[in-house]
């Protein structure tokens, strides 16, 4: 009984990892400009796929062809990643001048169904290049299961966990240590004030969204040799991330990367118990927090930008 908490436990944070990156992208966003990007899950869906065309044309095969191990060496994987974010920075910029700057300060909720709409195109697109059958993405690791402790753990969950806490480790290091870390955190207090103190709040802005783009589009590289690149899987994946940041707390980065560790932890322990029960029990726990703590495990209460 032990080992099999233990496997749920390691399951878990991997998996918490994953809604970590992706609640932190919501985070930068509402944080400059008090939206969200609820296409966010299908941003991942792009990250997935563009990393497995670029590995396909790097094994000199078409981008709907099929994978096979032999095709996925750490050096390809490596180049999809940096391939993956480049091009879903790029989309960010695109989401925000088309989908968000137009409705930015506007009065109403204009931004919500443009977000959603641009999701639904990368969806569409992706269903119209690549189909709606998943694509299998073997990890440059092998699926050779490592024990550690007596549980089996996949190295793929290893390197998500690894890679996963790195980057949101450089992240929070980047925003409270550099300048352009503070200037972030300035607009996010007071875009009027920044501005006065010469800040240039617009390239912030693009730069917030860039950085909330490439880390769901790290996020669909990462799992989809756990769970295949699927055009269907953001949907899913996105609403549990954007829960852990109401749980960690929608305006804290560190409490957002908490939020995603704990709901990957209580997923991975509630399913061991009772599969039917781990949705449940999410939205049952986002429901408490939301009664008892609206801002959060760590967030601040929300106000108003002057």
């Amino acid at each position: 009984m032990f080992d099999s908490i233990l496997q749920a436990v390691f399951s878990g944070l991997a998996l918490g990892s994953i809604y970590a990156l992706v609640a932190v992208g919501f985070n930068i966003t509402f944080n400059t400009t008090r939206t969200l990007n609820f296409g966010q899950g299908e941003f991942l869906v792009a990250g997935a796929f563009v990393a497995v065309s670029v590995i396909l044309l790097l094994a000199g095969k078409n981008i709907t062809d099929s994978l096979v191990p032999g095709d996925v060496t750490m050096v390809r994987y490596v180049l999809s990643l940096l391939a993956t974010m480049a091009m879903l920075g790029v989309l960010g910029v695109i989401l925000y001048y088309a989908a968000v700057r137009p409705f930015v300060g506007r009065a109403g909720m204009a931004w919500v169904m443009s977000t959603i709409g641009f999701g639904i195109i990368i969806q569409n697109t992706a269903l119209a290049i690549w189909g709606p059958s998943p694509m299998v993405m073997p990890s440059p690791l092998g699926s050779d299961v490592i024990r550690l402790g007596g549980a089996g753990v996949l190295p793929q969950e290893i390197l998500v966990l690894a890679a996963s806490v790195v980057v949101l480790l450089a992240l929070d290091f980047v925003m409270r240590r550099t300048r352009i870390g503070k200037a972030v955190r300035a607009v996010a207090q007071n875009g009027a004030a920044a501005t006065l103190m010469g800040i240039n709040v617009s390239a912030i802005i693009v730069l917030a969204f860039v950085i909330s783009s490439s880390l769901a589009g790290l996020a669909g590289l990462l799992i989809a040799p756990i769970t295949t690149a699927s055009v269907f899987m953001g949907m899913s994946l996105a609403l549990k991330a954007f829960s852990s940041a109401i749980l960690g707390g929608l305006t804290s980065p560190r409490g957002c990367m908490v939020g995603g560790f704990i709901l990957g932890i209580i997923e991975a322990l509630v399913g061991l118990w009772h599969a039917e029960l781990r949705e449940i029990s999410i939205f049952v726990l986002i429901i408490l927090v939301l009664v008892v703590r609206p801002q959060g495990l760590m967030g601040q209460k929300i106000v108003e930008k002057v």
